[in-house]
């Protein structure tokens, strides 16, 4: 069962500018995303900063609300729902944010934290509060005495623990984590990833996770979305990623991580330049400007993401020629 549905989704931030203060242009963060989510999966989005991960993830969340395109949520569509009707959802939806440092009110205690989202939403009878935030503290491997101190004494894991525990609290069926581990040391990397497949397992939980690791993306999730510029370049399972990669960004993210084996020898991935500027794009594949595949037609015309195989769609020119691609209905990018 699909319990989330991206369809064509779009987010545009206004510049403005001069005296009146006028839009001047926009930043094109999100253009024509659309994916599903099964129930019960963990779906991976990586991709180089700023190419639109967060907001994307954001603006599925309703912390941004959406320039075009729809997001259904368990059959409901809520790309426009007031703050009135988004209440029933939020509870079913839940972020865990990047940074834990300022995810956190420094003024509140773990468990006031705790409390207070436990409380709103009416999760367990008031009288039960107390022995909820204990156990959730317990399941997110914490001392339940821990719950009387404020953010700044923790350690970043712990932080992050205490996130993962808050978006718990108000058992929700859907997370979108937003960097999760990016913030912390490699040993603690470990630590909260398996935390959270364990929590997944437990809370049978579906997962949006957010990373620019492929390494990371490859052992946790079990399918993959790859973007640039706002743009899905590339989607597909997770099973053999190395060799089923074909777009020339995904071989070119692949090709930058760390090698497992020292004695292993293998060139080095280097993409010249940087990611285009989201608020005056290029023509054609925004990948266009660093491909080593490049074309003439790829400067002129931006290619669709077409189905090359089962459950794997990519978006160039070059490796689906255009005799053998068949596009993407909106059915079928469910």
């Amino acid at each position: 069962m699909t319990l989330l549905q991206v369809k064509n989704l779009v987010k545009h931030f206004p510049v403005r500018g001069g005296f009146l203060n006028r839009v001047v242009g926009k930043v094109q963060a999100v253009n024509n995303v659309s994916f599903g989510v099964e129930a019960g999966e963990t779906l991976g989005v990586v991709g180089e900063s700023g190419c639109g991960k967060s907001t994307l993830g954001k603006t599925i969340m309703r912390l941004y609300p959406p320039t075009a395109g729809q997001v259904e949520f368990d059959g409901t569509d809520i790309s426009n729902l007031g703050r009135t009707a988004m209440l029933p959802i939020r509870r079913k939806m839940q972020m865990i944010f990047q940074d834990p440092n300022s995810s956190l009110n420094p003024r509140m205690t773990i468990a006031g934290t705790l409390g207070e989202v436990t409380r709103f939403h009416r999760v367990v009878p008031h009288s039960d509060v107390d022995a909820y935030v204990d156990e959730l503290m317990n399941k997110v491997g914490m001392r339940p005495d821990d719950k009387t101190k404020y953010p700044h004494e923790f350690s970043g894991g712990q932080k992050q623990r205490i996130g993962i525990a808050r978006a718990l609290a108000v058992q929700p069926q859907f997370i979108v984590a937003d960097e999760p581990v990016s913030a912390l040391d490699v040993s603690i990397q470990a630590q909260v990833l398996n935390l959270m497949q364990d929590l997944k397992d437990e809370f049978q939980l579906t997962l949006m996770f957010i990373s620019h690791d492929l390494k990371v993306v490859n052992h946790f999730c079990d399918r993959l979305i790859v973007m640039y510029l706002g743009h899905v370049v590339e989607e597909l399972r997770c099973n053999n990623l190395t060799q089923d990669a074909k777009h020339p960004y995904t071989q070119a993210l692949l090709g930058a991580n760390p090698i497992n084996d020292p004695d292993e020898r293998r060139p080095l991935t280097v993409l010249e330049g940087d990611v285009p500027s989201p608020y005056n794009p290029p023509p054609g594949c925004p990948f266009a400007g660093r491909c080593s595949m490049v074309t003439d037609r790829c400067r002129v015309e931006n290619p669709p993401l077409v189905q090359i195989g089962t459950d794997h769609e990519v978006a160039c020119w070059e490796v689906a020629p255009p005799t053998e691609q068949t596009p993407v209905t909106q059915d079928a990018a469910s």
